[in-house]
This record gives C-alpha cells, sequence and structure tokens, in this order.
C-alpha cells in the first residue's frame, strides 16, 4: 500500500485520466473530490463490498431452485 501525505488543496494523479484532490480534513473526516472520466464506476469501499457479496449470494443456486426453475421453463415451453 501507498501511503502518501496531502494537504487540503493538493491532490493525486492515478494513471492518466484520474485525479484525487484534498478538498477538507477536520475533526478526523477528509473530503476528497475525485475528476474522473463519466464511464469510470467510483464506489465508497462498504458499498463496492456488499455489491460484491450481494453478486456472489446471488450467483449461488442451490440443487432445489435449479430444478424449479427447469420446471417452469420446460411447462412454458410445453404450453407454447
Amino acid at each position: 500500500m501507498l501511503v502518501l501525505t496531502r494537504k487540503t488543496g493538493e491532490g493525486i494523479v492515478i494513471g492518466e485520466d484520474i485525479t484525487l484532490k484534498i478538498l477538507e480534513a477536520q475533526d478526523g473526516r477528509v473530503q476528497i473530490g475525485i475528476e474522473a472520466p463519466k464511464e469510470r464506476k467510483i464506489y465508497r469501499q462498504e458499498v463496492y463490498e456488499r455489491i460484491c457479496r450481494e453478486n456472489q449470494a446471488a450467483s449461488r443456486w442451490d440443487a432445489s431452485k435449479r430444478q424449479m426453475l427447469a420446471a417452469v421453463l420446460l411447462e412454458k415451453k410445453a404450453g407454447g
């Protein structure tokens, strides 16, 4: 992990298209501005971790759910 010390108004450049700027630091909190292309997805860490957990949970199917889905699909196909 790279650890940098920055003061209010100073920034960090990541690659050629992302700039982080320290907007304010007070009472143990830091306000950061991020300049990045609109197509870049930027998440707070806790939100990103929740998305990953939910995606993993959604990708796990037990056998009974697979069998139920197969039965429903076969029923629809037979019906028309």
